[in-house]
């Protein structure tokens, strides 16, 4: 389970779940390689299912998030082809509104190969995760 200064990254397998917790802002190179490290943990569980937990570190800038859209967004498709993928953001009240109205501005021509949704609390984000 990959740990870093900025983010840790672990598998839940009674969930079968990926959990990114971002520990303090992270710069972009840092918020890529957050992301290529959790792939690979989700490549050799085969978790498509990932809850962010972006609390501690607040919002990515609208570049990094959409390079979390479209870039990462086809690599995480390639390597889990098989698996259902879901994202659930978890964030705070304050940036949740914001987050989403990102997400739908940025994420409006995307297909569905990749769901997102944003929660500010942890159990609607697992139930939602666990119902798919």
């Amino acid at each position: 389970m990959p740990v870093t200064d900025y983010v840790l990254i672990s598998f839940r397998p009674d969930l079968q779940l990926l959990i990114m917790r971002w520990t303090r802002v992270a710069t972009p190179a840092e918020h890529r390689a957050g992301y290529e490290a959790a792939l690979r943990l989700a490549r050799a569980e085969q978790a498509g299912c990932w809850l962010i937990d972006l609390r501690s570190r607040g919002l990515a800038d609208p570049t990094d998030l959409l390079w979390v859209l479209h870039d990462f967004r086809a690599e995480l498709q390639a390597t889990l082809s098989a698996a259902m993928r879901r994202i659930a953001y978890f964030t705070t009240p304050y940036h949740a509104d914001t987050l989403a109205a990102r997400l739908r501005e940025l994420n409006a021509d995307a297909s569905d190969s990749l769901e997102i949704r944003v929660f500010v609390e942890e159990a609607p984000a697992y139930a939602w995760l666990g119902a798919g």
